[in-house]
């Protein structure tokens, strides 16, 4: 059966009814209980939120910044085209959660709209693209993202808009400046979607070359730069802001000075391989537990999705492998992986949030095949037949699975659906002000300012303190940093903490030279650990000075007494510095000892190498460094 893509409709092939039931499917199933499953919100979504709120308020971001181009948040720069859209919202409607994430299941069922047009446009079959849109709607991979408000949201519909712009494209020898227009502009949209698309743009750009012709050619060269245009603004924010755009990059990649070119490469193989792990796809879908779109243990596409996909792939290299929009869409599923293959984790659903939609493309010819063939004979048909059975069933039991985790303890935890209830509106009902706003990881601050506009409440009223302030006496604070037990918690809902403080604080200063002195012991030392994966250590220290050793009433900042390490190679030069830390809890008094669970990570080169565990006093020196014996562990790194 041939698959042409120069297909033109006539008034029998409306398809619009065949679009109507995908959508009001996806509509149903995206928008239940959208506010409140996953439960609360997650803190890079009050980021998102927020700097909407601000930019609909008064086209300023949180920092005071003019209509910006890209937002800075927690160390990383979040892109401008999800923000800019829910800001629109939040002008028509006002800030809330249900907006926000109403606006990502719309992105959601635009997803399942696209694919179904799509389907139908290729394969010139009504069923194709019905079956299509139900796989679709149910596909996990797509559906997650869908429900939070996250940037993520958009960028598989803004991948389905360039595919869809590219197929009418395609099916014309000629290209007007609509087709040139079009799909440069889809291209910027995919660019500033998301972050991988800063590189997934490009290299789908490049994937036009397929499409080159004698008729075409001058046309191209005018998409690709036009294209470029769009990259302009992004360039001149990158040459203002050197480390903005890429400063995340470096810290989730395993390309580094020390590695080499041959090592880089073998890395990006494997993690290639490894996004396309069937166990991955199939079973558990992102092993990370912190990937808060995704529920724990669940697979990321429908069975049927995977061995239709695979089908497909036979059946295009078999029957259209000269067919140029095929080898595109081949060529996209591989490229699709290759943001994520550049970073350290190997399978990440987000960075590959643009493969879903390649795959169910590639079902389109093996469905399309199936139906033509079961016209023909029953084992056709009870094979179609079971694999849309298998695809309602097992998408059905995903919703459930889905729903269910709402209840989920760590699913609560991580969204921290507590923290409003149990300790935002205890703090408003204190008559304490300001509240101050102590954060361990610099992030949570947000949460107060979100919830804080969603209640009308000033934010004059909250005060962030920075890691070298101290509490005054008396003050009511939000913390997620750890607490000297002795300090009485009016709330706890992990990460946060609210407490008032009971005593003056302790003006911090650094010990005198006679303090820094300590012994360290690890009683069960490791001997290997993971590359790049934390491991935590058991450590007994002792305080073998005559002078105390102070806990601050803040356990992270300066002055700060605790027990930190470095990464040595196997010839004793510094490898990694400032590895891990932990914090004096209590004050430590001489000759007394003390056991600290201190949390490591590995380098990220496999190799022989020596952790040195010392103890260390923030902004002031290391005890190895005023003569105290460190203790140096030989490990090696797998």
């Amino acid at each position: 059966m041939k698959l042409n893509p120069n297909y033109a409709w006539s008034r029998s092939d409306r398809i619009a009814p065949v679009v109507v039931l995908p959508a009001l499917l996806a509509l149903l199933i995206y928008t239940a209980r959208v506010a409140d499953n996953p439960p609360g919100f997650y803190v890079d979504e009050s980021s998102v939120a927020f700097n909407a709120h601000t930019i609909a308020h008064s086209g300023h971001d949180e920092f005071g910044n003019s209509w910006p181009l890209f937002f800075r948040a927690f160390g990383d720069y979040k892109n401008p085209v999800y923000i800019y859209s829910l800001a629109l919202l939040f002008k028509v409607f006002g800030p809330g959660i249900f907006v926000a994430r109403m606006f990502s299941a719309l992105a959601g069922v635009f997803t399942v709209v696209l694919l179904t047009l799509l389907a139908v446009s290729i394969s010139k079959r009504r069923s194709v693209g019905l079956f299509v849109g139900l796989t679709a709607v149910l596909t996990p991979w797509l559906f997650e993202p869908s429900r939070v408000s996250l940037e993520v949201a958009l960028f598989p519909p803004a991948t389905a808009l360039f595919l869809w712009v590219l197929h009418r494209a395609v099916r014309k020898e000629q290209w007007s400046w609509i087709e040139v227009t079009t799909l440069a502009l889809s291209l910027g949209l995919i660019s500033y979607t998301y972050s991988i698309g800063r590189l997934l743009g490009p290299l789908l750009a490049l994937g036009l070359v397929l499409f080159i012709s004698s008729a075409r050619w001058r046309r191209l060269i005018q998409t690709w730069l036009l294209y470029g245009l769009t990259l302009i603004p992004m360039l001149l924010f990158h040459h203002r802001n050197p480390a903005a755009l890429v400063g995340r990059f470096k810290l989730v990649s395993y390309i580094t000075n020390e590695a080499s070119p041959p090592e880089i490469v073998l890395e990006f193989l494997k993690h290639l391989a490894g996004s396309f792990n069937p166990h991955r796809l199939l079973v558990t879908g992102d092993p990370n537990l912190y990937q808060v779109v995704h529920v724990p243990g669940t697979p990321a596409i429908l069975a049927a999705t995977f061995f239709l996909a695979l089908f497909g792939i036979w059946l295009v290299l078999r029957q259209h492998r000269n067919d140029p929009w095929w080898r595109f869409v081949l060529y996209g599923l591989v490229v699709s992986a290759v943001p994520a293959s550049l970073t350290l984790e190997y399978f990440h659903m987000l960075r590959l949030a643009a493969m879903p939609v390649f795959l169910l493309l590639l079902t389109v010819p093996a469905f399309a095949w199936l139906s033509q063939k079961q016209q023909q004979r029953r084992p056709f048909r009870i094979i179609l037949t079971s694999l849309v059975l298998l695809t309602v069933l097992q998408g059905a039991y995903f919703q459930w699975e889905f729903h269910a985790a709402a209840k989920s303890p760590w699913r609560r935890h991580l969204f921290d659906a507590d923290y409003q209830e149990k300790i935002f509106k205890l703090a408003l009902a204190s008559t304490l002000r300001p509240i101050y706003l102590t954060d361990e990881i610099t992030t949570p601050y947000i949460q107060a300012y979100w919830y804080a506009t969603l209640h009308g409440i000033p934010l004059s009223e909250f005060v962030i303190l920075a890691p070298d302030q101290t509490i005054p006496a008396g003050a009511l604070v939000i913390s997620t940093e750890e607490i000297r037990p002795e300090i009485p918690v009016l709330a706890r809902v992990k990460p946060y903490s609210l407490y008032v403080t009971t005593e003056s604080p302790r003006v911090p200063a650094p010990l005198p030279e006679s303090s820094f002195r300590a012994r360290i012991e690890v009683p069960n030392p490791p001997q290997t650990v993971r590359a790049n994966q934390p491991a935590t250590i058991q450590v007994i220290i002792k305080n073998e000075s005559d002078v105390n050793w102070p806990a601050r009433e803040r356990l992270f900042g300066p002055y700060q007494v605790g027990l930190g390490n470095l990464w040595l190679d196997a010839a004793g030069r510094t490898v990694t510095r400032d590895d891990g830390f932990t914090a004096l809890r209590q004050d430590l008094k001489p000759t007394e000892e003390r056991e600290l669970a201190l949390t490591v990570r590995a380098p990220r080169v496999a190799g022989e190498y020596l952790l040195d565990i010392d103890m260390v006093q923030q902004g002031v020196s290391w005890f190895g460094h005023k003569g105290s014996k460190t203790l140096r562990i030989p490990v090696k790194v797998e």
